[in-house]
Protein backbone atom coordinates (compact mmCIF):
# COMPACT_ATOMS: atom_id res chain seq x y z
CA UNK A 1 0.00 0.00 0.00
CA UNK A 2 1.08 3.69 -0.78
CA UNK A 3 1.96 5.88 1.88
CA UNK A 4 -1.24 8.60 2.01
CA UNK A 5 -0.46 11.86 1.50
CA UNK A 6 -1.00 13.47 4.45
CA UNK A 7 -1.78 17.18 2.54
CA UNK A 8 -5.43 15.28 1.61
CA UNK A 9 -5.35 12.78 4.20
CA UNK A 10 -5.80 12.08 7.89
CA UNK A 11 -4.76 8.79 8.65
CA UNK A 12 -4.66 6.78 11.62
CA UNK A 13 -3.71 3.38 12.15
CA UNK A 14 -6.12 0.62 14.24
CA UNK A 15 -4.04 -0.12 17.97
CA UNK A 16 -7.68 -2.56 18.70
CA UNK A 17 -8.35 -5.88 17.37
CA UNK A 18 -11.86 -5.20 16.15
CA UNK A 19 -13.61 -2.37 15.25
CA UNK A 20 -16.39 -0.96 13.10
CA UNK A 21 -14.23 2.28 10.95
CA UNK A 22 -17.11 4.88 12.05
CA UNK A 23 -16.81 3.68 15.80
CA UNK A 24 -13.19 3.76 15.69
CA UNK A 25 -12.73 7.36 14.53
CA UNK A 26 -15.32 8.62 16.92
CA UNK A 27 -12.68 7.86 19.26
CA UNK A 28 -10.25 10.02 17.71
CA UNK A 29 -9.83 13.66 18.51
CA UNK A 30 -12.18 13.99 15.45
CA UNK A 31 -15.50 16.37 15.23
CA UNK A 32 -18.64 14.50 14.66
CA UNK A 33 -19.32 16.91 11.78
CA UNK A 34 -15.94 15.99 10.01
CA UNK A 35 -16.63 12.29 10.44
CA UNK A 36 -20.56 13.09 9.18
CA UNK A 37 -19.56 14.83 6.09
CA UNK A 38 -16.50 12.33 5.55
CA UNK A 39 -19.10 9.46 5.61
CA UNK A 40 -22.08 11.21 3.40
CA UNK A 41 -19.24 12.21 0.58
CA UNK A 42 -17.68 8.64 0.15
CA UNK A 43 -14.62 10.12 1.81
CA UNK A 44 -13.36 7.13 3.98
CA UNK A 45 -10.13 5.02 3.17
CA UNK A 46 -9.31 1.50 4.31
CA UNK A 47 -5.69 0.58 3.44
CA UNK A 48 -5.71 3.07 0.82
CA UNK A 49 -8.63 2.16 -0.82
CA UNK A 50 -12.38 3.36 -0.74
CA UNK A 51 -15.06 2.50 1.21
CA UNK A 52 -19.04 3.03 1.23
CA UNK A 53 -19.90 1.52 4.23
CA UNK A 54 -19.23 1.61 7.94
CA UNK A 55 -16.61 -1.69 7.37
CA UNK A 56 -15.00 -3.73 10.03
CA UNK A 57 -11.78 -2.88 10.65
CA UNK A 58 -8.61 -4.77 12.52
CA UNK A 59 -5.27 -3.63 14.43
CA UNK A 60 -2.78 -2.79 12.01
CA UNK A 61 -5.40 -1.54 9.12
CA UNK A 62 -5.03 2.23 8.01
CA UNK A 63 -8.05 4.25 8.36
CA UNK A 64 -8.11 7.58 6.86
CA UNK A 65 -10.21 10.52 5.72
CA UNK A 66 -9.76 12.71 2.36
CA UNK A 67 -9.62 16.60 2.64
CA UNK A 68 -12.37 17.35 0.26
CA UNK A 69 -10.90 20.69 -2.34
CA UNK A 70 -12.89 24.29 -1.19
CA UNK A 71 -13.17 27.25 -2.85
CA UNK A 72 -10.91 29.97 -1.69
CA UNK A 73 -13.21 32.24 0.70
CA UNK A 74 -11.44 35.63 -0.37
CA UNK A 75 -9.94 37.82 -3.26
CA UNK A 76 -6.74 36.70 -4.32
CA UNK A 77 -4.12 38.96 -3.24
CA UNK A 78 -0.25 38.44 -3.36
CA UNK A 79 2.40 40.06 -0.64
CA UNK A 80 5.01 39.01 0.78
CA UNK A 81 4.34 37.42 3.85
CA UNK A 82 6.93 36.45 6.43
CA UNK A 83 6.18 32.87 7.42
CA UNK A 84 7.50 31.31 10.60
CA UNK A 85 5.81 27.72 10.17
CA UNK A 86 4.17 26.01 7.92
CA UNK A 87 2.99 22.08 7.13
CA UNK A 88 0.65 19.76 5.72
CA UNK A 89 -1.51 21.36 8.24
CA UNK A 90 -0.64 24.59 9.98
CA UNK A 91 0.63 27.84 8.43
CA UNK A 92 1.86 30.96 11.00
CA UNK A 93 2.50 34.29 9.75
CA UNK A 94 4.50 36.99 11.70
CA UNK A 95 1.86 39.76 10.90
CA UNK A 96 3.21 43.12 10.17
CA UNK A 97 1.88 46.00 12.13
CA UNK A 98 -0.99 48.60 10.36
CA UNK A 99 -2.44 44.67 8.59
CA UNK A 100 -6.19 43.94 9.40
CA UNK A 101 -6.33 40.25 10.16
CA UNK A 102 -9.89 39.38 7.96
CA UNK A 103 -12.01 41.18 5.75
CA UNK A 104 -14.88 43.22 7.32
CA UNK A 105 -17.27 45.53 5.68
CA UNK A 106 -14.77 48.21 5.62
CA UNK A 107 -12.14 46.15 5.00
CA UNK A 108 -12.63 43.90 1.85
CA UNK A 109 -9.07 43.92 0.59
CA UNK A 110 -5.39 44.24 1.38
CA UNK A 111 -5.83 42.26 4.44
CA UNK A 112 -4.00 39.01 6.15
CA UNK A 113 -7.04 37.00 4.52
CA UNK A 114 -6.95 38.43 0.85
CA UNK A 115 -2.69 37.85 1.32
CA UNK A 116 -3.30 34.14 2.48
CA UNK A 117 -5.84 33.21 -0.21
CA UNK A 118 -2.89 34.17 -2.71
CA UNK A 119 -0.42 32.16 -0.95
CA UNK A 120 -2.99 29.62 -0.92
CA UNK A 121 -3.90 29.73 -4.93
CA UNK A 122 -0.07 30.03 -5.90
CA UNK A 123 1.06 26.74 -3.78
CA UNK A 124 -1.80 25.12 -5.17
CA UNK A 125 -3.72 24.43 -1.56
CA UNK A 126 -7.08 24.12 -2.66
CA UNK A 127 -8.51 25.25 1.06
CA UNK A 128 -10.36 27.92 2.93
CA UNK A 129 -8.34 29.66 5.07
CA UNK A 130 -9.15 28.97 8.52
CA UNK A 131 -7.95 31.72 11.43
CA UNK A 132 -7.03 30.31 14.94
CA UNK A 133 -6.48 32.99 16.04
CA UNK A 134 -6.65 36.58 15.30
CA UNK A 135 -4.80 40.01 16.39
CA UNK A 136 -5.73 43.54 16.05
CA UNK A 137 -4.86 45.53 13.14
CA UNK A 138 -1.93 47.66 14.83
CA UNK A 139 -0.63 44.57 16.94
CA UNK A 140 1.87 42.75 14.90
CA UNK A 141 3.45 38.85 15.83
CA UNK A 142 2.20 35.67 15.62
CA UNK A 143 -1.35 34.64 14.10
CA UNK A 144 -1.87 30.55 13.10
CA UNK A 145 -3.95 29.34 9.94
CA UNK A 146 -5.22 26.12 9.54
CA UNK A 147 -5.03 23.97 6.16
CA UNK A 148 -7.96 22.07 6.92
CA UNK A 149 -11.22 22.03 9.09
CA UNK A 150 -9.66 18.70 11.21
CA UNK A 151 -6.38 21.09 12.41
CA UNK A 152 -8.89 24.13 12.97
CA UNK A 153 -11.11 22.60 15.03
CA UNK A 154 -8.51 20.84 17.24
CA UNK A 155 -6.54 24.22 17.61
CA UNK A 156 -9.34 26.29 18.44
CA UNK A 157 -10.36 24.25 21.52
CA UNK A 158 -6.56 24.24 22.47
CA UNK A 159 -7.04 28.30 22.04
CA UNK A 160 -9.64 28.03 24.45
CA UNK A 161 -7.98 26.32 27.11
CA UNK A 162 -4.44 26.14 29.07
CA UNK A 163 -2.88 24.16 26.43
CA UNK A 164 -0.86 26.72 24.83
CA UNK A 165 1.31 29.23 26.04
CA UNK A 166 1.04 32.69 24.58
CA UNK A 167 3.27 35.92 25.09
CA UNK A 168 3.37 39.19 23.84
CA UNK A 169 5.14 41.84 24.56
CA UNK A 170 4.33 45.68 24.68
CA UNK A 171 5.74 48.93 25.86
CA UNK A 172 3.92 51.02 28.50
CA UNK A 173 3.45 54.05 30.57
CA UNK A 174 5.47 54.17 33.89
CA UNK A 175 8.33 52.54 35.60
CA UNK A 176 7.10 49.04 37.86
CA UNK A 177 7.43 49.02 41.45
CA UNK A 178 7.87 45.50 41.36
CA UNK A 179 9.32 43.21 38.17
CA UNK A 180 6.40 40.62 37.89
CA UNK A 181 3.48 39.67 38.86
CA UNK A 182 -0.11 38.33 38.34
CA UNK A 183 -3.33 40.49 37.37
CA UNK A 184 -6.46 38.40 38.15
CA UNK A 185 -9.46 41.04 37.54
CA UNK A 186 -12.68 40.38 35.57
CA UNK A 187 -13.60 42.01 32.38
CA UNK A 188 -17.05 43.50 31.28
CA UNK A 189 -18.15 45.36 28.43
CA UNK A 190 -18.15 49.31 29.24
CA UNK A 191 -21.65 51.91 28.37
CA UNK A 192 -20.02 52.45 24.94
CA UNK A 193 -20.39 48.72 23.61
CA UNK A 194 -16.85 49.26 21.92
CA UNK A 195 -14.20 49.38 25.14
CA UNK A 196 -13.58 46.85 27.81
CA UNK A 197 -13.47 47.40 31.57
CA UNK A 198 -13.08 45.84 34.92
CA UNK A 199 -16.11 44.65 35.98
CA UNK A 200 -15.92 42.27 39.40
CA UNK A 201 -19.52 41.85 39.66
CA UNK A 202 -20.74 41.06 36.05
CA UNK A 203 -17.20 40.84 34.01
CA UNK A 204 -15.77 37.31 33.16
CA UNK A 205 -12.73 35.92 35.19
CA UNK A 206 -9.45 36.89 33.15
CA UNK A 207 -5.51 36.19 34.53
CA UNK A 208 -2.52 37.88 33.24
CA UNK A 209 1.33 37.29 33.89
CA UNK A 210 3.45 40.39 33.52
CA UNK A 211 7.81 40.44 33.80
CA UNK A 212 9.33 43.75 33.33
CA UNK A 213 12.07 43.49 30.47
CA UNK A 214 13.63 46.84 30.34
CA UNK A 215 13.06 50.52 31.28
CA UNK A 216 13.70 53.96 29.50
CA UNK A 217 12.92 57.40 31.09
CA UNK A 218 9.15 56.90 32.30
CA UNK A 219 8.35 53.90 30.18
CA UNK A 220 8.99 49.98 30.28
CA UNK A 221 9.12 47.14 28.31
CA UNK A 222 7.03 43.92 29.37
CA UNK A 223 6.92 40.54 28.74
CA UNK A 224 3.28 38.98 29.36
CA UNK A 225 1.24 35.81 29.65
CA UNK A 226 -2.46 35.03 28.69
CA UNK A 227 -3.67 32.48 30.66
CA UNK A 228 -7.19 33.82 29.68
CA UNK A 229 -8.76 34.81 25.86
CA UNK A 230 -10.62 38.15 26.94
CA UNK A 231 -11.13 40.78 24.48
CA UNK A 232 -8.65 43.62 24.89
CA UNK A 233 -7.36 42.14 27.98
CA UNK A 234 -3.73 43.09 27.93
CA UNK A 235 -5.00 46.54 27.48
CA UNK A 236 -7.46 46.43 30.34
CA UNK A 237 -5.91 44.83 32.79
CA UNK A 238 -2.44 46.89 32.01
CA UNK A 239 -4.36 49.87 32.49
CA UNK A 240 -6.16 49.23 35.11
CA UNK A 241 -2.87 48.91 37.10
CA UNK A 242 -1.66 52.37 35.94
CA UNK A 243 0.43 50.98 32.85
CA UNK A 244 -1.22 51.77 29.55
CA UNK A 245 0.34 50.22 26.40
CA UNK A 246 1.86 53.33 24.56
CA UNK A 247 -0.37 54.11 21.42
CA UNK A 248 -3.50 52.64 23.19
CA UNK A 249 -5.96 54.82 21.80
CA UNK A 250 -9.06 53.42 24.05
CA UNK A 251 -6.82 52.93 27.20
CA UNK A 252 -3.84 55.60 27.26
CA UNK A 253 -4.74 59.41 27.16
CA UNK A 254 -1.51 59.78 25.77
CA UNK A 255 -1.76 60.22 22.18
CA UNK A 256 0.49 58.80 19.89
CA UNK A 257 1.51 61.69 18.30
CA UNK A 258 2.82 63.07 21.28
CA UNK A 259 5.34 59.90 21.75
CA UNK A 260 6.15 59.83 17.87
CA UNK A 261 4.75 56.46 17.70
CA UNK A 262 2.46 55.14 15.15
CA UNK A 263 0.83 52.45 16.67
CA UNK A 264 -0.21 50.15 19.68
CA UNK A 265 2.99 48.95 20.72
CA UNK A 266 2.02 45.35 21.38
CA UNK A 267 3.44 42.10 19.67
CA UNK A 268 2.22 38.51 20.01
CA UNK A 269 6.00 37.48 19.84
CA UNK A 270 5.92 33.71 21.11
CA UNK A 271 3.82 30.39 21.16
CA UNK A 272 3.55 26.72 22.46
CA UNK A 273 1.25 24.26 21.66
CA UNK A 274 0.82 20.58 20.89
CA UNK A 275 0.16 19.51 17.24
CA UNK A 276 -3.38 18.56 16.50
CA UNK A 277 -2.07 15.10 14.25
CA UNK A 278 1.43 14.71 15.72
CA UNK A 279 1.43 15.40 19.21
CA UNK A 280 4.75 17.26 18.81
CA UNK A 281 5.58 20.26 20.74
CA UNK A 282 5.50 23.65 18.59
CA UNK A 283 7.21 26.23 19.43
CA UNK A 284 7.61 29.42 17.91
CA UNK A 285 9.36 33.02 18.98
CA UNK A 286 10.08 35.81 16.78
CA UNK A 287 12.05 38.71 17.64
CA UNK A 288 11.51 41.90 18.85
CA UNK A 289 10.03 44.60 16.62
CA UNK A 290 12.13 46.98 14.85
CA UNK A 291 9.81 49.93 15.93
CA UNK A 292 9.54 48.73 20.17
CA UNK A 293 13.91 48.75 19.73
CA UNK A 294 13.38 52.43 18.30
CA UNK A 295 11.39 53.34 20.85
CA UNK A 296 13.49 52.22 23.34
CA UNK A 297 16.96 52.87 22.09
CA UNK A 298 18.34 49.44 22.63
CA UNK A 299 19.55 46.70 20.90
CA UNK A 300 17.95 43.38 22.90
Amino acid sequence: MEKLNPYEFLEFIVDVEKIKSRAFLEGQNISGRLIKRACQDNNIFVNGERTFKNTEVKRGDSLAIKFPDENLNARVQNFDLEIIYEDFDLIIINKPPFMVTHTAKDDREDTLLNYLAGYFEKNKIKRKVRFVNRLDRDTSGLIIVAKNSFAHGNLSKIFQSDNIIKKYLAIVQGKFKIKEGIIEKKIGLSEDGIRRKIDEEKGKYAKTYFKLIDEKDDFSLVELRLFTGRTHQIRVHLSSIGHPILGDGLYNEIKKDDLRIKRLLLHSYYLSFKHPRTGKIIELETEIPHDFLSFLGTKH
